[in-house]
């Protein structure tokens, strides 16, 4: 084989370059997609800078402590300074890009001020995913949930088993977390001593140290894989009517609407309409844009 084979001479063969015509033909398209990414929503719209982030937050705050200086004198005003305090909070979510249990946390107390109960439920629960064990948030998430025009009674069955697993469902996770760690400590160090003496360590104390383990791990084992296969949300309107099917056409489910606080989860998600199964069990279909689903990544 020749020498002359291996590298085209000139621009026939071995040469990539594009000729005028192929170039003239490829321009225009490179244009429209230079000019589409330059239009593009994420172009357009630059994340919050840090001086803007800082000015926003403060914005919410002052807008939150005049409406508490003012609360006895005009309520109007300061139901209006609580919501637009609340709105500058969002803002640091939907365009900060900003997620944090105490952002959520005082977003909800301002709507909680504004009567807006939906949307208080809604922002404690955000918040609770990232400080689960806060009293302040967990307090006021409870008696927002007093205040709700909905109340469901639990099925016998939740009941029974609130009072067999006790410790499940009374226990925080934080608790849980703590005594599992206790006890896995005090049998393996039970477990160690025995293998050399046996009477310093009584077989009493392996056992309920192993069992008591057992149990707290297997109730948080089971609380992270119900959190992670289920979707929860809020009723965030001030009242629904829930209905037998995914449209208007169908039959209410029940008698009285549901009021917004409601919270529920989501069986199926289906144009535009939520299946839910509420905390005493009843299931119905829900327009979505009458509620909000609690979950971040959704």
């Amino acid at each position: 084989m020749s020498e002359g084979k291996l590298r085209a001479p000139g621009g026939s063969l071995g040469s990539s370059r594009p000729t005028a015509v192929e170039i003239m033909m490829i321009l225009p398209f490179a244009c429209i997609v230079v000019l589409l990414t330059a239009l593009s929503p994420t172009t357009l719209q630059a994340a919050m800078s840090d001086s803007e982030l800082r000015s926003v937050f403060a914005e919410g705050n002052q807008l939150f402590r005049e409406a508490n200086e003012m609360s006895s004198q005009n309520p109007v005003a300061t139901e209006d300074l609580y919501r637009r305090s609340a709105l500058r909070f969002e803002r640091l979510v939907n365009e900060g890009d900003i997620q944090n249990g105490k952002l959520f946390y005082n977003i909800a107390n301002a709507y909680y001020r504004t009567d807006d109960i939906g949307r208080a439920i809604l922002n404690y629960r955000k918040a609770e995913q990232y400080i689960p064990n806060d009293l302040n948030l967990l307090q006021n998430l409870n008696q927002a949930r007093q205040t709700r025009l909905d109340s469901f009674e639990e099925t016998q069955e939740t009941k029974v088993l609130r009072t067999l697993l006790f410790w499940h469902f009374d226990f925080s996770t934080r608790l849980r977390s703590i005594l599992f760690a206790i006890f896995s400590c005090v049998f393996w160090t039970a477990v160690s001593v025995r293998l050399f003496r046996s009477e310093w360590a009584p077989r009493w104390l392996l056992t309920v140290s192993g069992i008591a383990g057992a149990l707290f791990l297997g109730s948080l084992l089971v609380e992270t894989y119900e959190r992670a296969g289920e979707v929860s949300g809020v009723v965030v309107s001030r009242q629904v009517i829930a209905r037998k099917g995914d449209g208007e056409s169908y039959e209410p489910s029940f008698k009285d609407p549901l009021h917004a606080g409601t919270e529920f989860r989501v069986l199926e998600n289906r144009g535009g309409w939520y299946q839910i199964e509420l905390p005493d069990g009843r299931q119905c279909w829900i327009p979505s844009r009458n509620a909000e689903l609690v979950d971040l990544s959704l």
